[in-house]
């Protein structure tokens, strides 16, 4: 059982790499409010800077948005040092919903947020709980926070990096990075009443996938769901390269691809994006040609096509951690942890021919290493938080921002 409780350690990782390049750019934290003009003469804004303070720091999950325009999301630390639930309105004006504890109601919130009809917010913790392996929890509109479920680190899962995903009967779908069955990660059903299922244990490579890390599942209209994992499938890193993969409704599952750490990308992280066919996109986080990472689309007859191998530099992100989201017309969108003139991070959007254009690249002031991906409203505009960066002093290299990217 020692390896089912073992805490991966990529956050950590990515944390470390963060700091060191952020100190070797000596960067100037600066503006508390940022706007810039990329390529496309799309404006770029900085709609919050945490301070590291109350209000919360180092933004690790996407936002999910309201009819209004209010942002919600999470920080995996500030606070009491737990990290927080927050509400920025449309003005940049941050309200704190919740404060964790680090105790029964959960520590370190990685993941982004979903809202039902009435407004309550539905996440995870990766750690605190009942047993201290994390948490499923929901935020009322009045800032109560209830435990939904804690995990007990055997065949339930444990440390839950990534989001949830809600279907119109209220059930919350997720992924533990590891324990369950082999110890190397679960996904997992939780009911309204807060009974956990779990749907499929991951058993590793070769012929199944390990450690869903920081990773959001999508259903299709038939039930189906659809994920990647970081490590396992059939390829020749130690531990697999990573897969995409298909769970129908009777918790069969099938591996949809096994990347092979080549050319065609390895360490998948992310959510995935689906067309109206049923094909699938996302990012790779390393390998490709340049060995920064690619884009890609895997169909339902398994196979892939690379959309687009970064290639880092001052054109060109690198290390995308988050998934893509797909427009009306095909186009995706997504962000980078590195890469761009800085080597801060980008934005970018991909057509469908695979030609990328960078919509922001991070400088520091305006914030730097996107983890998260980007949220697309109706009208086109993006929004999405960054790790590190901005103008608040409390944290070694700034505490993160909230930006926005108005078409």
């Amino acid at each position: 059982m020692a390896n089912s409780v073992q805490q991966r350690s990529w956050i950590s990782i990515v944390r470390q790499q963060a700091v060191r390049a952020a100190l070797a750019s000596a960067v100037v934290l600066a503006l508390c409010l940022v706007i810039t003009q990329s390529a496309k003469a799309d404006t770029f804004t900085t709609l919050y800077n945490f301070t590291g303070g109350s209000d919360g720091a180092t933004p690790d999950g996407s936002l999910v948005r309201d009819a209004a325009g209010n942002l919600y999301g999470t920080t995996e630390a500030g606070g009491l040092g737990y990290g927080v639930v927050f509400k920025l309105s449309k003005k940049g004006k941050e309200t704190v919903l919740y404060t964790f504890t680090g105790g029964a109601d959960g520590a370190n919130p990685f993941a982004g947020l979903v809202r039902d009809a009435a407004g309550n917010l539905y996440g995870t913790t990766a750690n605190g709980g009942a047993s201290g392996y994390g948490t499923v929890f929901m935020v009322n509109k009045k800032g109560k926070e209830t435990v939904l479920y804690s995990f007990m680190a055997g065949a339930d899962g444990c440390y839950p990096y990534g989001g949830l995903l809600r279907d119109k009967a209220g059930n919350l779908y997720g992924t533990t990075e590891v324990c369950g069955a082999s110890g190397v990660g679960t996904v997992f059903k939780l009911t309204k009443d807060g009974k956990e299922s779990i749907l499929h244990s991951f058993a590793g490579p070769p012929s199944d996938g390990e450690f869903p890390s920081f990773t959001t599942l999508l259903m299709d209209a038939k039930g189906n769901l659809y994920g990647v994992t970081e490590q396992g499938g059939s390829g020749e890193c130690s531990g697999g390269c990573g897969v995409v993969y298909k769970l129908n409704k009777s918790g069969g599952l099938t591996l949809l691809y096994s990347f092979l750490g080549s050319d065609d990308g390895c360490d998948v992280f992310g959510t995935p994006a689906m067309d109206s066919v049923g094909n699938l996109y996302g990012t790779a986080n390393a390998c490709g040609s340049s060995h920064v990472g690619i884009a890609w689309k895997v169909s339902q007859k398994k196979k892939e096509t690379i959309l687009h191998t970064f290639a880092a530099g001052s054109s060109d992100g690198a290390e995308p951690i988050a998934g893509l989201v797909m427009d009306a017309k095909g186009n995706l969108y997504g962000d980078t942890y590195q890469g761009g003139s800085a080597n801060l991070g980008t934005v970018y959007e991909l057509n469908k021919k695979g030609s990328v254009t960078l919509l922001h690249t991070f400088t520091g002031s305006d914030g730097s290493y996107p983890v998260a991906g980007v949220l697309r409203d109706t009208a086109g505009n993006l929004y999405g938080t960054t790790i590190y960066g901005g103008s608040g002093h409390d944290c070694n290299n700034g505490c993160g921002t909230v930006w926005q990217i108005t078409k």
